[in-house]
């Protein structure tokens, strides 16, 4: 299987890391008979020779030995080779890196180097027709997508498929083998019906009885991709039905302990799986292809969290986490349920819900009381102590304080009471709002005994300054004006200390008068724009804050403060008319953020929403740039009705169904709570139309 390797010239290749030339060593790896250095070889080939996704030269070379290693028996895990080569021959024909260990610029080099990769698999497709029946069920498993993918004979493809269904008896084969089904639907619709239309009708005979429910599950799943038409009228019931009846077939499984095994990524990955990977595989195919029929997918999650087995529940307590952060919906009922299990015995679960609701802030309401039960009655989940690093704010006590729930107060108050106080602990109080004023003390007291040159001084300064900034707390000046004043030169992030000192003091506005000389001293630093906002705020004075304003504006080299300079302009109303020029020049220049905001300033400026200027900027940053939408909303809501030249835009946000940044990669830990605010925005700006 490695004849002809040493002839390579692998040291004239390279891989992800430079040369190539352990690559030969990783190829005999695999083939070991031991575990350990067949998953780090493995790891190696994932994290050097296919980076990421890329492909390089040395890729291309290690191909006909995979193919080889695939093919003899003899070689444990070869369904994980199997894998590997799919994934070299890009899941659906594309999603590669470039070669040489670089990415190509023009995408010239990648799509070379992905032509060739799928040509030398297509090349050697007669091995994954021996692998359809192979003795190990592993490699039966993992060939039919291989299959499918890379022999160009639709006809003899669907034969194989055909024949494996009416004699395989693993049943994740046969799961398997009904997803390659569906992928060999997709691929030839609609330019090869016929074969598509035979593919389809397998599927469709899969999905009814007498077949196996998780059987029929999975061929719903791809019918819902490929054929949806032919779903049953009452889907949502019938897959409840098919998901406990499979359940009840596999039995009231404990959960998974995480086995020993070697400390490799495979290795990791493998444990990290969900306990039930098959049927989360399967649902979480069908919600996939359910996408927007959401009122469908709620009453499934609904359906999934009401199971009588706790594997069907934990799988969907993490599917809703990826219907939320996409669509906007009504959760109450969902995310109630998701709170119930949080009185689970196991722990998994348990984890899996404290996780979707910490995620979902305002939006996990509905399950507050649970979580407050919870902190409540296991005051050991209020801290959690990690392996390394300092403690952090427990997952239940977040969650509670993140969804606005004032009981959060009391909790969060015997916390900073406590010996261990989390540093992050001051970052939920913004979401309490002033149901958090009895903590003010105590965060002050915080605040006052932070070193001032510490090695941590910044984890622990900013999170109490950020809570005594949104409690606009006028007794907290001393302790501020301490660390601003008191911190020396040299520690790192000194900067974002001195920016959040200088926002406490400007919330408190004029009862931080005794600070006004540390702010004027700050006007000529890079924490210029903090300082005018607050100075503005403390004396009210526009003619001492503009002409620092105007030279961000101007400034080439600190281009990151325009956008903040531009919108404090803006806030200054009629007093910033002199900064109008540079507002004007910078609607027509710079990245879209700086554009956008320099807009708004000429309109809250001014008053006008100049047709020529302002409003094509920000329509067209509202299309293009998602993520701005939330600063346009801001502008738009402050102006009142002078706004409504734009009220259209907001009215349209208002009835999208998807979150505004699902297709812009804001899939993250704070997607949800942005867009819920941009739609408060938007909601505030429409109420008011016409003065109302």
């Amino acid at each position: 299987m490695f004849r002809g390797i040493d002839e390579v010239d692998w040291a004239s290749l390279r891989h992800a890391y430079g040369s190539a030339e352990d690559v030969p060593g990783l190829l005999r790896g695999l083939a070991s008979a031991d575990q350990a250095e067949r998953e780090t070889a493995l790891d190696r080939m994932y994290g050097a020779v296919h980076h990421q996704g890329g492909l390089y030269d040395s890729t291309l070379a290690c191909v006909p030995f995979l193919l080889a290693l695939a093919v003899r028996e003899e070689v444990r895990d070869r369904a994980g080779v199997v894998e590997l080569l799919v994934s070299i021959g890009g899941a659906d024909g594309g999603g590669v890196g470039a070669g040489g260990g670089e990415f190509d610029g023009d995408g010239g080099g990648a799509d070379d180097l992905a032509a060739q990769a799928r040509a030398a698999l297509r090349a050697g497709a007669e091995v994954f027709v021996l692998l359809v029946g192979d003795a190990d069920a592993g490699v039966r498993r993992a060939a039919p997508a291989a299959l499918v993918r890379f022999l160009d004979r639709p006809a003899r493809v669907l034969a194989l498929l055909r024949e494996r269904l009416t004699v395989e008896r693993d049943d994740r084969v046969l799961l398997a083998l009904a997803e390659s089904l569906g992928l060999f639907a997709r691929r030839h619709l609609p330019a090869d019906d016929c074969h598509a239309a035979e593919a389809v009708g397998l599927l469709a005979a899969l999905s009814g009885p007498p077949y196996e429910p998780g059987l029929r599950l999975a061929a719903l799943g791809q019918l819902a991709q490929c054929a949806p038409e032919l779903l049953p009228a009452d889907l949502v019931p019938t897959v409840v039905r098919l998901l406990r009846d499979r359940s009840g077939q596999r039995g009231c499984e404990r959960f998974a302990q995480d086995g020993p095994g070697a400390d490799t990524l495979a290795g990791r990955l493998r444990r990290l799986r969900p306990s039930d990977e098959e049927g989360s595989r399967l649902l979480r195919t069908l919600h996939s292809a359910l996408g927007g029929r959401v009122a469908d997918r709620v009453a499934l999650l609904c359906g999934q969290l009401t199971s009588p087995d706790p594997l069907d529940r934990c799988n969907g307590v993490w599917m809703s986490a990826g219907l939320f952060r996409e669509w906007r919906t009504d959760v109450v009922e969902p995310v109630a349920l998701i709170g119930a299990q949080l009185d689970a015995q196991e722990g998994r679960l348990h984890d899996a819900a404290v996780a979707v609701l910490v995620e979902l802030f305002e939006l996990a309401l509905p399950a507050s009381d649970h979580l407050h039960a919870l902190v409540t009655g296991r005051p050991e989940l209020r801290v959690r102590h990690g392996e390394r690093g300092a403690p952090t704010l427990g997952g239940p006590l977040k969650a509670l304080a993140r969804a606005g729930d004032a009981r959060a107060t009391p909790v969060l108050a015997e916390v900073l009471a406590g010996p261990v106080v989390p540093h992050d602990l001051g970052l939920v109080i913004p979401h309490l709002g002033r149901a958090a004023a009895p903590l003010a003390p105590a965060l002050r007291r915080r605040l006052a005994r932070v070193p001032l040159g510490g090695p941590d001084t910044h984890e622990r300064a900013v999170p109490l300054l950020t809570a005594l900034t949104a409690l606009g707390d006028a007794e907290s000046v001393p302790s501020v004006l301490r660390l601003l004043r008191g911190m020396p030169d040299g520690p790192r992030l000194r900067g974002a200390v001195t920016e959040a000192a200088v926002r406490a003091l400007g919330a408190v506005g004029s009862a931080a008068h005794e600070a006004i000389p540390d702010l004027r001293g700050l006007l000529e630093t890079d924490c210029a724009v903090a300082a005018a906002d607050a100075l503005w705020s403390v004396t009210g004075e526009a003619d001492a804050v503009v002409p620092v304003l105007l030279r961000k504006l101007t400034d080439g080299g600190r281009g990151r403060y325009r956008p903040a300079a531009a919108d404090l302009l803006g806030r200054l109303g009629p007093a910033a008319r002199t900064a109008l020029p540079a507002l004007r020049r910078m609607t027509g220049s710079g990245e879209a953020p700086e554009r956008a905001a320099a807009a708004c300033a000429v309109w809250r400026i001014t008053g006008e929403p100049e047709q020529e200027q302002v409003l094509p900027v920000l329509r067209a940053a509202w299309t293009e740039h998602p993520r701005i939408r939330t600063s346009i909303a801001g502008c738009v809501a402050a102006l009142g009705p002078t706004g409504a030249p734009l009220h259209d835009l907001l009215r349209a946000e208002l009835t999208s169904p998807r979150r505004h940044r699902a297709d812009c990669g804001g899939c993250d830990s704070h997607g949800i709570h942005e867009d819920e605010g941009l739609l408060r925005l938007c909601r505030g700006a429409v109420s008011r139309e016409g003065g109302g």
